[in-house]
C-alpha cells in the first residue's frame, strides 16, 4: 500500500487476527516516528516525550550524542539522542509479529549511475520537473480551511508561491520572517515576489529578544541540538500564522536538498564534478564562492580545522564538503568535551557509524560525487535537522500543517534523474528550478544565490536578550550538570568571545547553540546520563 501514498505521513495498524503491528514513515521522514521497547512491549508515538510519558527511561544516549557533536547535529538515521529510543528511518516500515521485530526499506532515492542520463535539451529538462512540480503545489492546495504560504526571498519557496497563485483566484497569504540586520533580512525581496504573485504580503518581524524568550520551547518541541537560531524563528512564525487564523501552509523545504542548493554543494561540484576544468579557474571560483557566502562560514562552508575524514574518503574517494564543515565545528566541539567523555569514544569514527548504516554499495557507489552528497546530505540533516528544527515539529507546535511540494516523491524521482549539470550550472545553484518557474519569478529571485535562512548569530548581539540566556546558561548549574563538556572549557570560550571579529563570531555560533540547546534539553526533560 505504501508506493499508493503520495504526501506526508506516519502511521500505525494493528493486525488483531495475526497479532502484527504495521508502521511506516513517509519517504523523506517530514513526519516523526519513534519507537522503543520496554518490558517486551512496542512503544510508538510521534514524539520521544510521548515515550517517556509512556514509561520509558529519559536518558541521554551518550554515542548519539557523540555523533550529534561529530556530524552536527545528526545522530544516524535510525537513533535518537535517547537512549532506548529509535526512529524508523524515512522510507522504512517497520513489522512486530509474535516477538520479532523487523525495519523493512521501501523507497529510496536511486541516484542513477554517473553519465547514465539520456541527452535532452534544457528546455526539455525543464518542462519535465515544472510539470511535476506544478502538480505537486496543486495537489497541496486541495483543503477545507485557507492555504497560506512561507516566504522568503529565495527561489524555493517564491516559486512555490508563483505556482500556487496560478491555481488560485483569490490573494494567497505569504507569511515572511523579518530580521533586524541587513545581511540576514530578505523581507524587500519577499514583498516584490508577494506583489509579482498577487499574493497579501504578512511580515513578521522577529528580534533576538523574541528568539531568548521561546528558545526553551523551540527545543523542547524539537527534541534536538541546533545550531543556529532560525528554528526558533520558524517556532514563532508558526505561532503567528495560527494567531492570524491559518491552519496549513506551504513550504518550499526539501528543494536545497535535491536540487543542490546549499554552497557545499556547488563547493563539491568545483572540486570533484568539474569536468577537467582549468585548475586556476576552479580555485578561484572557490575563492569567490566563500566570499560570496559570510554567513554560511562555520555552518555550511568548512572553517578551520576539522576532525578525520580519512574513513570517509576511504570509502567514497572523497569527502563530500558538507562534512568537511560539520567536522569544523565537530573538532571545536570536541575541544570542550570532558576528560572522561573523550576517553569513552577515543576510537570512534562517527563518519564510518554513519556510513554503516547505509547501503553503499546499492545507492553511493558508481554515482557522481554530488550525487552522493546529497544522497548522504538527504539521509542525515533533511529528517534529522531541516524537517525537524524547520520543519514539522516547529510547525505541529502551533497546529500548523506544512506542506512540501519539493518533496512530493514524484518530484524528487524526476529530479534524482536529472544529470548533475540541471541542478548546478557552473556556480549557479538549482539551474533547472530557475529556468522552469522563470515566468513565474521576479527578476531579483531568478538572478540572486542561494542565501540560507539563518539568524543573525547570537555573539553579533552581545546586549541582547539570546546571548544573556546564552551567558547564564552555559556559566551555570544546567551546564555543570551534563556529563559531556568541561564547563571551565566552555566558559573560557565564552571570555573570549568580546575579542572574536564578525567573521569568528559568525564561525563560531553553531558551536554555541549546540551547548545552549543541549543544556535546555537536559534541564527540560530531567536526562539522565
Amino acid at each position: 500500500c505504501l508506493h499508493h501514498l503520495r504526501g506526508e505521513f506516519a502511521f500505525a495498524l494493528w493486525d488483531e487476527p495475526n497479532q502484527t503491528l504495521f508502521a511506516a514513515r513517509d519517504r523523506f521522514g517530514i513526519k516523526p516516528l519513534f519507537y522503543a521497547v520496554r518490558d517486551g512491549t512496542v512503544v510508538l508515538a510521534s514524539e520521544a516525550k510521548a515515550l517517556f510519558a509512556a514509561g520509558v527511561p529519559a536518558r541521554w544516549d551518550p554515542a548519539s550524542f557523540h555523533q550529534a557533536n561529530s556530524l552536527v547535529p545528526i545522530p544516524d538515521q535510525d537513533r535518537s539522542l535517547f537512549d532506548g529510543v529509535r526512529q524508523v528511518p524515512p522510507g522504512h516500515y517497520l513489522l512486530v509479529s509474535r516477538g520479532n521485530l523487523q525495519v523493512v526499506r521501501y523507497w529510496d532515492f536511486d541516484y542513477p549511475p554517473a553519465d547514465s542520463a539520456p541527452p535532452r535539451s534544457d528546455a526539455d529538462y525543464a518542462e519535465r520537473f515544472r510539470q511535476a512540480l506544478d502538480e505537486a503545489v496543486r495537489l497541496r492546495l486541495r483543503a477545507d480551511v485557507p492555504v497560506g504560504c512561507y516566504l522568503s526571498g529565495g527561489v524555493d519557496s517564491c516559486a512555490v508561491l508563483g505556482l500556487a497563485a496560478r491555481h488560485r483566484r483569490d490573494p494567497i497569504r505569504a507569511f515572511t520572517l523579518t530580521f533586524d540586520r541587513a545581511e540576514y533580512d530578505e523581507g524587500a525581496i519577499a514583498r516584490e515576489m508577494a506583489e509579482r504573485a498577487g499574493a497579501d504580503f504578512y511580515p513578521i518581524p522577529i528580534r533576538q529578544a523574541d528568539l531568548a524568550d521561546h528558545f526553551p520551547d523551540a527545543i523542547w518541541h524539537s527534541e534536538t541540538l541546533c545550531i543556529n537560531a532560525h528554528g526558533v524563528a520558524k517556532f514563532v512564525l508558526s505561532r503567528a500564522v495560527r494567531d492570524a487564523g491559518y491552519k496549513v501552509v506551504l513550504t518550499g523545504e526539501g528543494s536545497d536538498e535535491i536540487l543542490g542548493g546549499y554552497p557545499h554543494f556547488r563547493r563539491d561540484m568545483l572540486l570533484h564534478d568539474n569536468g577537467g576544468q582549468d585548475p586556476r579557474e576552479v580555485g578561484q571560483l572557490l575563492e569567490d564562492l566563500q566570499r560570496a557566502n559570510p554567513v554560511s562560514r562555520g555552518l555550511l562552508l568548512p572553517d578551520g580545522q576539522g576532525l578525520s575524514l580519512d574513513g570517509v574518503r576511504r570509502v567514497l574517494g572523497f569527502a563530500p564538503s558538507w562534512m568537511e564543515a560539520n567536522a569544523t565545528t565537530g573538532f571545536k566541539l570536541h575541544a570542550l568535551f570532558s576528560a572522561p567523555f573523550v576517553a569513552e569514544f577515543a576510537d570512534r569514527d562517527p563518519c564510518r557509524s554513519l556510513l554503516n548504516g547505509l547501503d553503499v554499495n546499492g545507492q553511493l557507489a558508481g554515482r557522481a560525487p554530488v550525487h552522493q552528497a546529497l544522497y548522504l546530505w538527504a539521509k542525515t540533516h533533511l529528517p534529522n535537522y531541516v524537517l525537524t528544527m524547520l520543519g514539522d515539529r516547529m510547525e505541529m507546535a502551533h497546529s500548523i500543517e506544512g506542506r512540501v511540494p519539493f518533496l512530493d516523491h514524484r518530484v524528487v524521482e524526476v529530479v534524482a534523474a536529472l544529470p548533475v549539470a540541471q541542478k548546478i550550472r557552473g556556480v549557479t545553484e538549482k539551474y533547472v528550478l530557475r529556468e522552469a518557474t522563470r515566468p513565474v519569478l521576479t527578476d531579483t529571485v531568478y538572478r540572486r544565490h542561494k542565501h540560507p535562512f539563518t539568524s543573525p548569530p547570537v555573539a553579533l548581539s552581545p546586549n541582547e536578550g539570546l546571548h544573556e540566556l546564552l551567558q547564564d546558561t552555559l556559566r551555570g548549574p544546567v551546564l555543570t550538570s551534563l556529563p559531556f563538556y568541561d564547563q571551565a572549557k566552555v566558559v573560557a570560550l565564552l571570555d573570549r568571545l568580546p575579542a572574536m571579529d564578525v567573521s569568528e563570531r559568525t564561525a563560531v555560533d553553531g558551536v554555541l547553540m549546540m551547548l545552549l540547546s543541549a543544556c535546555v534539553l537536559h534541564d527540560r526533560f530531567k536526562l539522565a546520563a
